[in-house]
């Protein structure tokens, strides 16, 4: 990662301009033409840089749900369970953790009901008990990681 791709990741966290050509105008802002910002946030994704690029969206605004979950893996099995845990489109997110629940994921789901269907289904898969953890409120931290 060079100094360019450090100012586009820090740039975007800033957030993404509504307008008709919002490529655009992040490359200008950052004294680049469109298709290398493309092209450089193409490769970050592909050589793993960045694990995601796209809007983030407020679920629950939108009808949906989230909500956070925990699972105790056996380490044997760490790598097969994240395997099934991360085949559902509904896992926005998921982190290892050194901890006795070591498994951590955020679900997002379009509507409120389909959070119990998603974590009965990981259940079955893993055989292994989901720890549901809703969120009761929302706090705006507005955290921005300096690439």
């Amino acid at each position: 990662m060079d100094a360019i791709d450090k100012a586009i990741i820090n740039r975007l966290q800033q957030g993404f301009p509504v307008c008709a050509a919002p490529y655009q105008r992040v490359a200008e802002e950052l004294g680049l033409v469109e298709a290398e910002l493309l092209s450089r946030l193409q490769n970050m994704v592909a050589e793993g840089v960045l694990s995601r690029f796209g809007p983030m969206y407020h679920a629950e605004q939108m009808g949906g749900a989230l909500t956070l979950a925990a699972l105790k893996v056996p380490e044997a099995r760490f790598d097969e369970v994240t395997e099934i845990v991360n085949s559902f489109p509904e896992v926005a997110h998921n982190y290892a953790r050194n901890h006795l629940l070591n498994m951590w994921f955020v679900l997002a789901t379009e509507q409120p009901e389909q959070v119990a269907t998603v974590i009965a289904e990981i259940e079955r898969q893993t055989g292994l008990t989901v720890y549901n953890m809703p969120k009761i409120s929302e706090y705006y931290v507005g955290l921005q990681l300096e690439a």
